[in-house]
C-alpha cells in the first residue's frame, strides 16, 4: 500500500511546486477583482460581451481546479516529510526531481551518506529499466547503522523502461539488532538448560546402575543440584519477563532505607555462611518512587552478586547517598574485580566473564540484566567501575523524591 501511494504520489509532484502554487493564486485574485468589477453594472450578458463573461466563468473554474490540485498535492508533499522513510524519485534521465527531508539528508554527501546516496543512484537505475531492485547497506558509523534500499519503475512506457523510478530508504539497524538478540537468547537459553538437563540424564543412569548407598546419595544431592540450577534458570527468566512488561507499573514513594534493609535481612544467611560481613550506610533519608518489588530484586541481585564473587572472610559495603537529585546506590566487593573489556557486556542476558566461575557460583548470568531492566523502568541507570584484582563498585542511580512530611506520613 505504501509504494501504490508513493507511486500516484509521484505523478502529483511532477507538476506541483512553489511558483505554481503561487502562480494559481494570483490568477484566483485578478478573476476575483474582474468579477467585482462587473458584477452589478451590466443588468444582463449580451453579445460579445456574454461570450466574454462565459469565457471568464470556464477560466475561473479551471483555476479553481488547478489551485485544488496544488494545494492537494503540498499536502502530499507534507504527508512524505513526516514519514521516518526516506523518498527519492527519479525521471527517466536519471534526474532526481523530489526528496522529502529523509530522503534529502542522504543526498549531502558526507561520510557514510555518500555511499547511501550512490547505493540509491543504483537502485533507481535498476529500476528504471523497469524492474524492481532492493539492497542492504551497513555502515559501521558510529552508530552502526543497517539500511534497506527499495526501488520501484513508477510507470512503463512502450518499449518497457520506466518514465521514472521511485526509492524507499527505511533504517533497519534496530530491527536487525532485536534479530540478533533474538538469536543469541535462543541459543544461550538453549545452552544454559541443555548442560543441567544433560546431567540431570546422566546423573540418573549412573544413578539406576549403583548398589552402593553413600554413592546413590552423593549423586543424588547431585541431581538436586542440577535440578535447582535449572529452577533458578527458568525463575530468572520469568522475573526478567516479567519487568520487562511491566514497565508502565505503578509506582509508590519508598524510602531507599527500607529497600535496602529487606536485601540485607535476605542475603544475611548466605552471608553468614560465607563469613562476609555486609557494612550498611545510608547518608539522610533519601526516597524515591518506583515499584518495592522491583527495586528490591534489583538491590537483591547486586548484593548476592557481591557475596558469590567475594573471598570467604571479606566485607561487602553497601551505600546510599542523595546528589544532585538522584538517589545512588553502591555495592563495592572485594573480589576478582572485572576488566574493563567486560564493563559494556556484563549486563547482557547470560554473559559472564568467568563461565567456571559463575557455574561454580550458581549464577544463571541474568541477574544484571535484570538489574539494567529495573533502572531503566525507573528513568535511571546502573554503572559498573573496576579493575581487575581489586574488586568491583556497582552503583543504581534512581530520580530522588522530597520525602514526605511527618503528616503524610500518618
Amino acid at each position: 500500500m505504501l509504494v501504490a501511494g508513493l507511486v500516484v504520489i509521484a505523478g502529483a509532484i511532477g507538476v506541483t511546486g512553489a511558483a505554481l502554487l503561487r502562480r494559481e493564486h494570483a490568477i484566483a485574485r485578478r478573476i476575483a477583482r474582474a468579477a467585482g468589477r462587473l458584477e452589478g453594472r451590466i443588468p444582463a450578458p449580451v453579445g460579445r460581451l456574454g461570450e466574454q463573461l462565459d469565457d471568464l466563468d470556464r477560466s475561473v473554474e479551471s483555476a479553481t481546479a488547478r489551485l485544488s490540485d496544488a494545494l492537494a498535492s503540498e499536502q502530499l508533499v507534507r504527508a512524505l516529510d513526516a514519514i521516518p522513510q526516506g523518498v527519492v524519485i527519479c525521471d527517466a534521465e536519471g534526474t532526481r526531481v523530489f526528496e522529502n527531508d529523509v530522503g534529502a539528508v542522504y543526498s549531502q554527501a558526507r561520510h557514510g551518506d555518500a555511499l547511501v546516496s550512490a547505493a540509491i543512484d543504483e537502485q533507481l537505475l535498476e529500476a528504471r529499466v523497469g524492474a524492481p531492485a532492493s539492497t542492504e547497506i551497513e555502515l559501521f558509523g558510529p552508530p552502526r547503522r543497517v539500511l534497506q534500499i527499495d526501488a520501484y519503475p513508477l510507470a512503463l512506457a512502450a518499449d518497457g523502461t520506466a518514465t521514472g523510478a521511485l526509492a524507499i530508504i527505511e533504517d533497519v539497524s534496530e530491527r536487525r539488532r532485536l534479530e540478533l538478540v533474538r538469536r543469541d537468547f535462543v541459543a544461550n537459553i538453549s545452552h544454559e538448560l541443555k548442560t543441567p538437563v544433560g546431567a540431570l540424564a546422566l546423573l540418573a543412569e549412573t544413578l539406576i546402575d549403583s548398589d552402593d548407598g553413600e554413592d546413590r546419595a552423593r549423586l543424588a544431592h547431585r541431581m538436586l543440584a542440577e535440578a535447582h540450577r535449572v529452577g533458578d534458570t527458568i525463575e530468572d527468566l520469568l522475573s526478567l519477563s516479567a519487568i520487562e512488561g511491566d514497565q508502565e507499573a505503578d509506582r509508590i514513594r519508598l524510602p531507599v532505607r527500607n529497600v535496602v534493609e529487606e536485601v540485607v535481612a535476605r542475603t544475611a544467611s548466605a552471608a553468614e555462611q560465607r563469613a562476609i560481613d555486609v557494612a550498611v550506610e545510608v547518608d539522610g533519608d533519601p526516597w524515591v518512587q518506583g515499584d518495592s518489588r522491583q527495586l528490591t530484586s534489583a538491590l537483591f541481585n547486586l548484593v548476592d552478586n557481591a557475596l558469590k564473587y567475594s573471598e570467604p572472610g571479606a566485607s561487602v559495603d553497601v551505600g546510599v547517598r542523595q546528589v544532585d537529585g538522584w538517589v545512588e546506590i553502591a555495592v563495592v566487593d572485594h573480589g576478582p574485580g572485572i576488566a574493563a573489556r567486560d564493563h559494556e557486556r556484563i549486563f547482557e542476558r547470560f554473559y559472564r566473564v568467568d563461565p567456571g566461575r559463575s557455574r561454580e557460583t550458581g549464577g544463571t548470568g541474568l541477574g544484571l540484566a535484570i538489574v539494567r531492566h529495573v533502572a531503566t523502568n525507573h528513568g535511571g541507570e546502573i554503572t559498573v567501575r573496576s579493575l581487575e584484582g581489586e574488586g568491583a563498585t556497582f552503583t543504581l542511580r534512581l530520580p530522588a523524591i522530597e520525602s514526605p512530611t511527618p503528616e503524610e506520613c500518618t
